[in-house]
């Protein structure tokens, strides 16, 4: 529940603060544009490193290993390209630094732990 209020509330809330504290300090035009273009920038860049996901999910597949390392980096970069579409600084950072490689690598540890902290509690199906 927690993270719902966190999620719906907190976080929207937080943004329109720093994009009218931005809109006052740089212009409204120039705050406007700042979203458009990392928006743009996102969408590139979710895009190439999506595709390079994909390959190393396929490669994987290939080579018969399960392609768990390469979808963990495919959701990473799935969340931060969603991120950078929604309007505001702080999901763009965010977003931004989901698409960094060395950023995912230190990430990695803890979905997994999480992941199987949720097996564990039986919070997990896997459909074969």
């Amino acid at each position: 529940m927690k993270w719902l209020f966190l999620l719906f509330i907190v976080v929207p809330t937080t943004e329109l603060a720093v994009l009218l504290y931005a809109g006052s300090q740089i212009g409204v035009f120039e705050t406007i544009l700042l979203i458009l273009l990392t928006a743009a920038a996102g969408s590139y860049l979710a895009k190439r490193e999506g595709l390079r996901a994909w390959q190393d999910i396929k490669k994987q597949a290939a080579e018969g290993y399960p392609p768990g390392d390469a979808a963990l980096n495919g959701l990473f970069i799935l969340a931060g390209g969603l991120l950078l579409l929604f309007p505001g600084f702080i999901t763009d950072v965010i977003g931004l630094l989901l698409l960094i490689p060395a950023v995912r690598k230190k990430l990695k540890p803890f979905l997994y732990r999480q992941i199987r902290k949720k097996m564990k509690k039986g919070n997990v199906v896997i459909i074969r």
